[in-house]
């Protein structure tokens, strides 16, 4: 299959290349950057005059419900989600049922994955078995199966020696071990404590829950030499630590979801169960300095948390909803809502989507590690066509995600997707 791209505005935020031209793709690669070889006769031609030629995004956080969730997500629905916002490849947690603790379980997840030819899905092992925070579970045969990293999920691992001897372990093959900072006890809440959670009278999650977390991982890793990438940071003690920890030269990246990076505590309003999200939204301050943090480089990449929820367990009193948004659909346009917001411009926007999660992921990318989240002449061609000018209301029932519950129901927001190519092949056309 060949296919030109004709007209676009090419974007490549890691090498800064950015030009107006063509784009030629054969067998899943592409071949040339500008203007077209002399005898390549495409046999589709998309003119993509007017919009943004890009690498095609990289989330590291999507949960796509199956296997045990699929009341709430389909492996279907989901990676058709995905490539409607432009993401190529995206990270699965391990928090499914059963657990992603087996090879088998990971070798099945991905061969399903693969046989659909939509995102490319890359997915965390459980770091103990069935998260239960005791055993190890079999890491090399878990690489082995397909997995890029270990992770507890949500799930607090409370026992730091069990902790300290994973690290160890993950050190010895040069695993990567994914940990969301929150101390078990202290983060047990359903929202940020501060003024509103008082007046609400919900339980309270700390920023203490928080920061003793980093503290510890931060110890750990002084002690092991491991490398920890810490997911979804949510406060402006988070970020001051996680800058601290990268100035001393500790192996560690982060990433921040766009729930966090766009909303606070107040847009919970009057129990809003929409924004019963985990980690609870903060206060501006809070927020504030995430968006200094994606924007300065001590937070690595924007994630979109996908959590797709049904309705059932979502239309509950707020402190009994089940945690969780729906965010492949919405992660592009709110990286480019947050550029123009923080005034980082397009390229920071689109980097921390596509260049900057890649270097999270590193060798674990495999083959792919050479162009992932890139363009680059004879690199894959995971492609993400997007209008920057276009306009679009954020209606739950047109999502294509299973999961309709977004905080963000009624936002106009900018850029939308256009055409997805995953290897090449067009993956999604907007029509």
């Amino acid at each position: 299959m060949k296919l030109l791209i004709k007209n676009g505005r090419v974007m490549d935020p890691a090498s800064g290349f950015d030009e107006v031209g063509d784009v030629a793709i054969a067998a899943g690669r592409i071949v040339a950057l500008q203007g077209q070889i002399a005898d390549f006769t495409p046999n589709k031609t998309i003119d993509a005059s007017g919009c943004i030629v890009m690498p095609g995004l990289i989330d590291l956080s999507a949960r796509l419900r199956e296997p045990g969730h699929e009341h709430e997500g389909m492996l279907e629905s989901e990676l058709a989600a995905a490539v409607a916002g432009g993401v190529t490849s995206l990270v699965c947690p391990p928090d499914t049922e059963p657990v992603l603790d087996e090879p088998g379980l990971v070798e099945m997840l991905k061969f399903r994955a693969e046989k659909m030819h939509q995102s490319r899905v890359f997915p965390l092992g459980a770091l103990t078995r069935a998260l239960k925070g005791e055993a190890l579970t079999e890491m090399v045969q878990l690489t082995e199966s397909g997995c890029v990293g270990f992770s507890q999920a949500e799930v607090p691992l409370a026992n730091t020696q069990v902790l300290m001897r994973a690290l160890q372990y993950a050190t010895t093959f040069g695993y990567s071990v994914w940990l969301r900072p929150q101390e078990l006890y202290l983060g047990k809440g359903v929202a940020a404590s501060g003024a509103l959670a008082t007046r609400l009278g919900l339980s309270g999650v700390p920023v203490l829950a928080e920061t003793i977390a980093l503290h510890t991982i931060f110890d750990l890793v002084r002690s092991t030499g491991a490398r920890v990438h810490l997911c979804r940071i949510s406060s402006a003690a988070g970020v001051a630590l996680v800058a601290q920890a990268k100035a001393e030269g500790l192996n560690v990246t982060c990433d921040v979801s766009i729930n966090s990076l766009h909303l606070t505590d107040v847009d919970i309003g009057y129990f809003d169960s929409r924004m019963r999200l985990d980690p609870p939204l903060r206060q501006q301050r809070d927020r504030d300095a995430l968006r200094q943090g994606l924007l300065d480089g001590t937070i690595d990449a924007l994630v979109s948390d996908h959590t797709p929820v049904d309705e059932d367990a979502k239309t509950l009193p707020f402190a009994q909803a089940e945690p969780g948004a729906t965010g492949l659909e919405l992660l592009l346009s709110l990286a480019c809502k947050w550029g123009e917001d923080s005034q980082a411009g397009l390229v920071r926007a689109l980097a921390v989507l596509t260049s900057e999660p890649a270097r999270v992921l590193g060798s674990a990318l495999g083959t792919l590690q050479a162009s992932a989240g890139r363009l680059v002449k004879g690199g894959v061609a995971d492609i993400c066509i997007f209008d920057p000018a276009s306009r679009w209301m954020v209606a739950p029932d047109a999502l294509r995600s299973q999961g309709k519950h977004t905080p963000f129901a009624g936002y106009e927001l900018p850029g939308q997707v256009c055409y997805t190519l995953v290897d090449g092949r067009v993956a999604f056309e907007r029509v």
